[in-house]
């Protein structure tokens, strides 16, 4: 939702990547920005309307992302798609960085624009091809954000670890740094980073991406 700058360059970004986009704006003449080469569908609208989404094919979206120039419509479109559509992969862009802390709480990732890159936008939608937040010399090494599914809410860390291979680096929660602790558990909202090597990041990605996997059971 939204094709302003920002949500133009992302929809650019999905396509490439090989995904189906739809992009929402309430102004018909915004997706000019998307240019001659994307193919996606372009739907005229109010973003957190349910018509509106629904046209949008919401029903059979994997992520959405809501990057208008208002912070209350960016909240409520988000809260529409997570709470309406089940959406799990859901971020919304947030002017105001201090209210980020109340959105968190509900379990919906913000990104302030001052901070703000595509890349990071593409890391909370979507669950493969991050882009390292830090690789070592060697580049064997990185520490990455990676999406969890909402099914590892409750778990330890520790059973995070064991499941992937990988080190939990620290979270981010309500917009603070934190590192974990034996005994902390992943609360909804939090953002994990761990630390991997390069070649097992898309290993770690698929394990967190699905349910946690029974006792016994190998990840």
């Amino acid at each position: 939702m939204g094709c302003g700058r920002v949500g133009a360059s992302l929809a650019r970004a999905l396509q490439r990547a090989g995904h189906d986009v739809a992009v929402i704006d309430q102004d018909e003449t915004s997706f000019r920005r998307l240019g001659a080469e994307f193919t996606g569908r372009r739907v005229t609208g109010v973003g957190f309307d349910r018509e509106t989404l629904e046209a949008a094919d919401i029903r059979g979206a994997y992520a959405f992302a809501a990057v208008s120039s208002g912070d209350n419509s960016n909240i409520l479109a988000a809260r529409v798609a997570r709470e309406t559509y089940g959406i799990e992969h859901v971020v919304a862009r947030i002017y105001d960085p201090g209210r980020a802390e109340i959105y968190q709480r509900l379990g919906i990732p913000t990104v302030a624009t001052v901070k703000w890159t595509s890349d990071q936008i593409l890391r909370r939608l979507l669950p493969q091809g991050h882009v390292p937040e830090f690789t070592d010399p060697s580049g064997r090494i990185v520490i990455a954000e990676v999406p969890v599914d909402v099914s590892w809410v409750g778990q330890r860390l520790t059973r995070i670890e064991s499941a992937t291979r990988a080190r939990v680096a620290y979270l981010t929660r309500l917009g603070e740094g934190m590192l974990p602790e034996r005994d902390t558990v992943y609360q909804s909202g939090d953002l994990l980073h761990v630390a991997v090597p390069r070649d097992e990041l898309g290993h770690v990605e698929r394990v967190l991406d699905g349910h946690p996997p029974t006792e016994g059971e190998q990840p």
